[in-house]
């Protein structure tokens, strides 16, 4: 089992920015792949954006250009910074740790039912 810990949620204005933080206490992420995930009101959980080691980040069309996943590794933590937020983009967003193999197929890599452990996740709010 895997405790994944979100922070950085909040409100902002359409245009603002905001910066989401994943840490594992206790649990180097070095060599696995983390992903964010959301789910806005009444919609299904969509793969956001992911991270591993060796290749590139990779995106949901709806957020290229405006978001960006880096991990840290000497603090051992994932970050999705999110600029240029619209009102679409609300929703709870969810870290999550995948399998490094899910990582290297285009088709599972943001498919939800992929996802080996999940954060409690954090609240995402943009008004207009």
């Amino acid at each position: 089992w895997l405790q994944l810990m979100e922070s950085g949620g909040g409100s902002a204005q359409a245009g603002g920015s905001l910066r989401l933080s994943c840490a594992a206490p206790g649990y180097t992420f070095e060599s696995d792949c983390v992903a964010w995930f959301r789910q806005g009101p009444g919609k299904e959980r969509e793969g956001v954006a992911g991270v591993y080691p060796g290749g590139a980040p990779y995106y949901a069309d709806s957020v290229k250009g405006r978001f960006a996943i880096s991990r840290d590794i000497a603090k051992n933590t994932v970050y999705l910074q999110m600029n240029a937020l619209k009102p679409e983009d609300t929703a709870m967003y969810y870290c999550a740790f995948q399998r490094y193999t899910t990582c290297l197929d285009d088709a599972k890599r943001l498919d939800e039912r992929e996802v080996t452990y999940w954060g409690q996740g954090t609240q995402v709010t943009v008004s207009s």
